[in-house]
């Protein structure tokens, strides 16, 4: 039993190990893996903008702010099922599904980046300009 965990750790930390050098994964494990890193990544990247807009944004606007990011999460996430569902239950789904996950995150990232830097007097932007 013991051996067992042993080993399953041992590969745990391999495939941790080998997604560092994502140019040169071989095979789908590290694909996989490679593919989840990045959409840790630019997760944090968008948590980070995220929180920026939100403590630039006036009270009314955090509400609708939120309400915004939590929708279309819920769309995000079920877009990404549909484009993935074509390789439901083979290995390369989690890198699919990552990938998607990843562009649309990328994606709303820089949207949000674009309400954070919108030109002086434009009223199409809810958040006021950076002090």
């Amino acid at each position: 039993m013991k051996l067992s965990i042993l080993a399953a750790m041992t590969l745990l930390v391999s495939a941790n190990a080998l997604a560092d050098d994502c140019g040169n994964a071989s095979n789908q494990m590290e694909m996989n893996t490679c593919a989840a890193k990045q959409l840790k990544e630019a997760d944090t990247k968008l948590n980070e903008t995220y929180g920026t807009a939100m403590k630039r944004a006036p009270e009314a606007t955090k509400t609708l702010l939120k309400t915004a990011q939590q929708k279309w999460i819920a769309l995000r996430d079920a877009d990404c099922a549909l484009i993935s569902s074509g390789t439901e239950g083979g290995s390369i789904q989690p890198m699919i599904n990552s990938q998607c996950l990843t562009d649309k995150t990328v994606e709303r990232t820089a949207w949000l980046e674009s309400l954070l830097n919108c030109e002086e007097g434009d009223l199409s932007c809810p958040l006021p300009p950076a002090r």
